[in-house]
């Protein structure tokens, strides 16, 4: 395996994958046709040094992925408006639209954004320590308090997923993202990029966004074993601050598991390629192309292919 570089997510049937500072949303419109947008994004860490260190970088490189994530949305999004628009703008809507002006866009992404983020601290963070605590006057032990918690943290996540996959939009958007990973995995493992290739590849991937978060999982686990508080409200601050640092130490891994083939590093990639069972489903070739119609605008593979693997070239 060659590390290529580029990396992707799904959205509404289509695929965004990105290459340096470029990037190219992918999307089979109802008609048929992939259209293809390619634009550029300047990394939070690229504009400011500091945001590009160690252990810091992962919380920056999350906050990237959820602006680009949200942009390639919004555009594959446009392709499968209802009638909604040609109604009459509600009172609400007319209010934001003179408080934002041309802006409006920009500032909802940016609510979502935010009111996500909360969500899924308060879900996935907060609630399984007051689940835990529930426990508290049974269980002395501060190491089985944390592992409890991480167990129900980690369920919690697994139910969540369970139940959004059951919703057909959610199904196909996990076959784009198997999409996703099989291109990366093709070229990364020196072959062509072609439909059956690409089909014949693996749908896992090491530098997946759900392998990061079960490594932030175990991660707190371990943490929380360590960092020990008495009263509940410093446990629930104790949640939040720590997430940044937590992130931190998670992305350093993910980030040399995306780099190295090592058996060690391979092993310890295990559980995350497991946990995407859960949010990738194998693409049909439609689905395929559009994948590998994204990977072509922002990455010549044929000039990594020669230089990574000139003995597959001959």
């Amino acid at each position: 395996m060659k590390y290529s570089g580029i990396g992707g997510q799904a959205v509404i049937e289509g695929v965004m994958m990105k290459n340096g500072d470029e990037y190219a949303t992918a999307v089979r419109k109802p008609d048929g046709v992939i259209e293809v947008k390619k634009d550029a994004y300047v990394s939070l860490g690229e504009r400011v040094k500091l945001f590009s260190l160690p252990f810091i970088r992962g919380v920056f490189s999350f906050a990237d992925s959820m602006i680009l994530g949200m942009r390639s949305l919004t555009f594959s999004a446009s392709f499968f408006e209802d009638d909604e628009e040609s109604q009459e703008p509600s009172r609400f809507e007319k209010l934001l639209e003179r408080i934002f002006g041309e802006k409006l866009e920009k500032a909802l992404m940016s609510i979502v954004m935010v009111f996500s983020v909360i969500m899924a601290i308060c879900i996935f963070m907060v609630l399984p320590m007051f689940i835990a605590n529930i426990f508290r006057n049974f269980i002395k032990s501060q190491t089985v308090m944390a592992v409890l918690e991480g167990v129900l943290r980690l369920s919690i996540f697994i139910a969540y997923i369970k139940l959004v996959s059951r919703m057909k939009d959610i199904q196909r958007t996990f076959m784009y993202h198997g999409a996703e990973h099989k291109c990366i995995n093709c070229l990364e493992h020196g072959l062509e990029l072609n439909v059956e290739n690409v089909r014949n590849s693996s749908k896992e991937h090491k530098r997946c966004g759900t392998s990061f978060l079960l490594i932030v999982m175990i991660i707190s686990i371990l943490f929380f074993m360590v960092i020990r508080v008495e009263t509940l409200p410093m446990r629930i601050v104790s949640r939040i601050v720590l997430i940044p640092v937590i992130a931190g130490v998670s992305y350093e891994f993910l980030r040399l598991a995306g780099r190295s083939d090592s058996k060690l590093v391979n092993l310890l990639s295990r559980p995350g390629m497991w946990m995407q069972g859960l949010t990738t489903k194998e693409p049909d070739d439609d689905m395929i192309e559009v994948s590998i119609a994204s990977v072509e605008a922002v990455f010549d593979w044929r000039e990594f292919l020669e230089k990574n693997f000139p003995e597959k070239q001959a």
